[in-house]
C-alpha cells in the first residue's frame, strides 16, 4: 500500500522526523539542500512565545548564542520565522545521550567521570561570562558528539519553558526535579549561575555513582530532601570527589562554590586540559530580529511536497545505527525510542497496535500513518504519552518507529515490552531470530 506523504520545507532546509518535543517547541531532523548537512531544526509556536510575553527575552538569548561558538556546546546557525512559527537552526550531533553510557554499561571510572565534567564546568563558566545561563541542565540536554565529546544542548535556550516574573527573577515551571536547586524549588528567585553549578553537581554523583542523589516517588519528599541537600555517598567514590560534590550541593546558594574555587580543587585540576578555540569576533544577528518582524518580506517559506512515503538506504541507515531491524526485543537500555520492521500491510500494524494499547490503559488518536498513544494514568511524571509512525521501505516491508514523546523512561520501556509481546505477529522474523527461537 502506497501512503502519500507531506514532505515539508523551510527555507532551503528539508524538514524530516521529530527527534524531540518540549512544553514550547518540537525538535525535527532537516537536511540543508544546499550543502547536504544534517541539522536539528527546534520550532515554536509564535503566538506562544507572545502570549507568555518571552519574545524579548528569546531575541536576547537567541543574539547571545549565536555569538557563542564552544567547542562543547551544540551550536546555533540560523534563525527563521514564518508568520505562525520561529525555526531555531541548530547542530546535529550524533553520538547520543551521556547518560546512555550509564543505563548501557553502569557508573563511570573516576577518571572517565572527570573528563566529562571538566567538560561540562568549562563549558557553564564560558557561556556565564558571556551572560548565557542553562536554568535546566539535565542527562536529556547532555549529547556526545562523534568522537565521544561531550556537547550541550539547549544553552541559553532553556528561557524557552521558563518564565521571568515582574520582579525580575527566574521562576521555574517545569523542568526535572531531581535536578534542580532549592532555591529554584522555593520559587522566591535564583541566580542562574548558583542553580547551574548545583545541577553540575548531581550530574557529577550520577556519573560516580550510577543513580540519583536525590530521589523520591513522592514529590513532597523529594523537594525536602533535596532543601536539605540530604544525600549519601557511596564507598566507591573517592575522598577527593566526594568533598567536592559535597562543597557543589550546599543548599545554601550564597555559600555554594563557585566556578573559580571548583578550577583550583584538587580532584578537578588532575589531567585537566581545557580546550583551545578560536571566539567569534562577531556574528550577523539581522535574522534574530527579522523573526518578530510581522512583515512578509522577513518570512521564511514553508513549502509542502506530496511525496508518496519512502525511505531510502541511507535514512534507514541512518535511523537505525547499531540496530538489528529485524528484532524487536532489544534489551540495550532504557532508549526513549525503539524500531522495528514488519512485512504486514502499514493499515494492519496499525490496528494491531491500537488493539495492543487500549487494554494497557491507553487513550489512542490516529492522523494518516502517525498515532498518539496517551497513557490516561498518571505516572511518575505525568501522563506518558507515545508517538509512532509507520515508514514505508518497500513495496512489502514498513518500518515502525516508536518513541516517548512524553513522560517517564522506565515506564515507557515497560510499555514497549508489554506492547512488544502483544505485536509478536506482526514483526518481520529474519532467519536467524527464527532459529535462536527454537
Amino acid at each position: 500500500m502506497n501512503r502519500t506523504k507531506i514532505k515539508r520545507r523551510v527555507g532551503k532546509y528539508e524538514v524530516g522526523r521529530t527527534i524531540g518535543e518540549g512544553t514550547f517547541a518540537k525538535v525535527k531532523f532537516a537536511r540543508n539542500s544546499e550543502t547536504g548537512d544534517s541539522v536539528a531544526i527546534k520550532i515554536l509556536d509564535k503566538d506562544k512565545v507572545l502570549k507568555h510575553k518571552m519574545a524579548e527575552q528569546i531575541k536576547r538569548e537567541i543574539a547571545t548564542m549565536k555569538l557563542i561558538r564552544h567547542p562543547h556546546v551544540v551550536q546555533l546557525y540560523e534563525v527563521m520565522g514564518s508568520k505562525t512559527k520561529i525555526f531555531i537552526v541548530l547542530e546535529f550531533v550524533t553520538g547520543g545521550e551521556l547518560f546512555d553510557k550509564i543505563v548501557n554499561h553502569g557508573r563511570m571510572h573516576e577518571e572517565e567521570a572527570r573528563k566529562y565534567f571538566q567538560q561540562l564546568i568549562h563549558t557553564v563558566d564560558y557561556c556565564h561570562s558571556r551572560g548565557v545561563y542553562h536554568r535546566d541542565l539535565k542527562p536529556e540536554n547532555l549529547l556526545l558528539d562523534a568522537s565521544g565529546d561531550l556537547k550541550v544542548s539547549d544553552f541559553g535556550l532553556s528561557a524557552l519553558s521558563q518564565q521571568v516574573r515582574d520582579d525580575g527573577l527566574l521562576h521555574t515551571t517545569c523542568g526535572t526535579p531531581n535536578y534542580v536547586a532549592p532555591e529554584v524549588l522555593n520559587d522566591r528567585g535564583y541566580d542562574g549561575a548558583t542553580a547551574d553549578l548545583w545541577s553540575c553537581g548531581v550530574i557529577l554523583f550520577v556519573l560516580l555513582a550510577g543513580y540519583l542523589p536525590f530521589d523520591d516517588s513522592n514529590l513532597m519528599n523529594l523537594y525536602n530532601k533535596i532543601s536539605a541537600a540530604e544525600f549519601t555517598c557511596p564507598p566507591w567514590i573517592s575522598f577527593g570527589a566526594m568533598k567536592l560534590i559535597t562543597r557543589i550541593l550546599d543548599p545554601n546558594p550564597t555559600t555554594r562554590i563557585i566556578v573559580a574555587e571548583i578550577l583550583e580543587d584538587e580532584w578537578f585540576k588532575k589531567d585537566y586540559k581545557p580546550p583551545v578555540f578560536d571566539e567569534i569576533e562577531d556574528a550577523n544577528l539581522d535574522d534574530v530580529e527579522a523573526v518578530f518582524k510581522d512583515s512578509e518580506e522577513y518570512h521564511v517559506t514553508e513549502r509542502r511536497e506530496e511525496k508518496p512515503t519512502s525511505m531510502n538506504a541511507f535514512e534507514l541507515i541512518s535511523m537505525s545505527q547499531g540496530l538489528n531491524l529485524g528484532n524487536l526485543f532489544d534489551e540495550q537500555g532504557f532508549k526513549r525510542e525503539t524500531r522495528f520492521t514488519s512485512k504486514c500491510p502499514a493499515n494492519e500494524i496499525i490496528s494491531k497496535i491500537e488493539e495492543a494499547a487500549k487494554p494497557l490503559g491507553f487513550d489512542v488518536s490516529k492522523k494518516n500513518y502517525k498515532m498518539r498513544l496517551q497513557n490516561l494514568k498518571a505516572g511518575r511524571k505525568g501522563n506518558l504519552n507515545v508517538a509512532t509512525e509507520v515508514f514505508q521501505v518497500a513495496p512489502s516491508l514498513h518500518m515502525v518507529e516508536v518513541r516517548k514523546a512524553k513522560g517517564d523512561t522506565l515506564e515507557f520501556h515497560k510499555f514497549y515490552k508489554n506492547l512488544s509481546t502483544c505485536l509478536d505477529k506482526v514483526v518481520w522474523k529474519t532467519e536467524q531470530d527464527m532459529e535462536e527461537k527454537k
